[in-house]
């Protein structure tokens, strides 16, 4: 059985607030073998929230670029309880994409980790904003600044601005409310119930939407292992010390803690579940965890718009995988009770079973919209419905499979890569006159990204991911190069990116 949440909990901070009276002693963050109790981190974000409800106005935009860390944390509930607006950063973007961010979301305060303000201040657009440097200065900018009183806020006022791949170009600000991150804890905890003791290790970045499953333990009084970036070793060593019960992790991440050559299946004895998304488990690794661990599995689909998941392969549907059913493994599961999902064709009609069409998606965890966008938001909300972009079917079953990503995303090591926006950067190269970027299958990331590019003077591989690496983050640079005279296009004049990709890009 779910261990009690939180009663009363209408917005984001209420959470960490309510569980600090029920259990104040109570561990709500292991952090590098240091516990921080419930009371110890309200006392701190109570802090942080009266000192940032010093600068500005309510609704004010606030940014925080770093890596994982208890002051990351503390920003996400301060940030909500003081009325401002988180807008997390993406830690392994390129500077140039940072500037875009925090000036198309209106920044007016940023909070980071030293070598990336460093990095950011070095970019000759680099915003002249306020900056508090968090491994240096932070906890003096708190304590010895001015406070305000808290305002009063709704559950419908927005909480944070995710920015996300930006599929179809540049990355769109998506605004989530309060009441769409306490909704899509609502759904995550119908398909990965919390219980009472649970120790859930958290290896992802915060600045990501998954950061809703340590809001989701906090809700249910649960403490949270917090990593600053995933290792075997680092995983591994949690499980054995801590008796973690739960984790998230991405497919690629539980390959290498099985190959870790410090493995041993007892590492993992207190383990009940594992939680994966971002990409499918390939079935030889199921067999593998299942046949030396006692592990459960559940996968989860959903993306920042959704502040979660809206649909779940649940750890009964993995057992029945192993039993004979494998081809389960090829759907992301069922839709839960909290939402409702469809698929429809090009004329907007709900598609039979079987019959793949583009996935739309309503309930109280969708997104209010794209900040300051009002015809992306209008395209991709339709009468409640959000379009998701992602193309799919159901089958008899009710089980949802995704059919193709949304508009060509590739997804390199659980990071989302849109191909548009490579491929824009790419254009800036002078020898290239034109590109497609695809996603090619690889044993160890899952997809790596490739360019095929079109060109019109000379220039090597090594010159071209150059350029690219000086404008976007690593993981978007193309892996693998190939050379055509001209793009394939389909009957509609487009560039045929699935011939590319049966073909393994093109030759060179």
């Amino acid at each position: 059985m779910n261990s009690e949440p939180i009663p009363g909990a209408a917005r984001l901070h209420e959470l960490l607030a309510l569980q600090a009276q029920r259990q104040p002693e109570a561990t709500a963050l292991w952090w590098q073998g240091r516990a921080i109790s419930y009371a110890q981190l309200q006392q701190r974000v109570t802090q942080l929230a009266r000192r940032l409800a010093s600068v500005g106005e309510t609704g004010e935009r606030i940014g925080v670029l770093a890596f994982n860390g208890p002051e990351f944390l503390e920003l996400i509930y301060a940030a909500a309880a003081s009325g401002r607006i988180l807008v997390p950063l993406n830690a392994r973007l390129a500077p140039a994409e940072w500037v875009y961010q925090l000036e198309a979301a209106g920044v007016s305060l940023l909070f980071g980790d030293t070598a990336l303000l460093q990095a950011l201040r070095a970019h000759p657009q680099a915003p002249s904003l306020p900056m508090v440097d968090i491994q240096n200065g932070y906890r003096a900018w708190v304590a010895d600044g001015p406070r305000a009183s808290l305002p009063v806020t709704g559950a419908e006022d927005p909480v944070w601005i995710l920015y996300t791949s930006g599929s179809t170009g540049r990355p769109k600000g998506a605004v989530l409310t309060h009441q769409s991150f306490l909704a899509g804890l609502a759904s995550a905890a119908l398909a990965r119930p919390v219980l009472s003791g649970d120790i859930f290790l958290y290896p992802f970045p915060l600045f990501h939407v998954a950061a809703h499953n340590v809001l989701l333990q906090h809700q249910y009084g649960a403490a949270v292992v917090l990593l600053r970036a995933f290792s075997s070793a680092a995983t591994l060593s949690a499980c054995r010390e801590l008796n973690v019960t739960t984790l998230s992790l991405a497919p690629t991440m539980i390959a290498m803690l099985l190959d870790d050559p410090a493995f041993s299946p007892a590492d993992l004895a207190s383990v009940r579940t594992i939680g994966y998304g971002a990409s499918a488990m390939p079935e030889t690794l199921l067999r593998r965890l299942l046949t030396e661990t006692g592990v459960g599995l559940c996968q989860s689909y959903g993306m920042t718009e959704l502040s979660g998941s809206a649909a779940f392969l649940t750890v009964e549907d993995h057992q029945q995988a192993v039993a004979g059913q494998p081809e389960l493994l090829r759907t992301v599961g069922r839709p839960l009770a909290t939402v409702q999902v469809k698929v429809v064709n090009e004329a907007g009609c709900e598609c039979e079973t079987g019959v793949a069409g583009e996935i739309l998606v309503r309930g109280p965890q969708c997104m209010r919209g794209y900040w300051q966008q009002p015809e992306a938001t209008a395209s991709a909300l339709v009468d409640g419905w959000l379009h998701t972009g992602d193309i799919g079917r159901f089958n008899e079953q009710g089980y949802l499979s995704i059919v193709d990503r949304k508009k060509d995303m590739i997804i390199s090591g659980g990071e989302n890569v849109a191909s548009r926006e490579v491929e824009e950067a790419l254009r800036l190269h002078p020898a290239v006159r034109d590109c497609a970027v695809i996603g090619l299958p690889d044993p160890r990331w899952g997809e790596q990204v490739a360019a095929v590019v079109v060109l019109d003077g000379a220039a090597s591989d090594e010159e071209l991911a150059a350029h690219c690496r000086s404008l976007l983050a690593g993981y978007k640079t193309p892996k693998a190069w190939r050379r055509v005279q001209a793009l394939p296009l389909n009957a509609a004049g487009k560039v045929d990116k699935p011939a590319l990709r049966a073909g393994g890009g093109a030759p060179r």
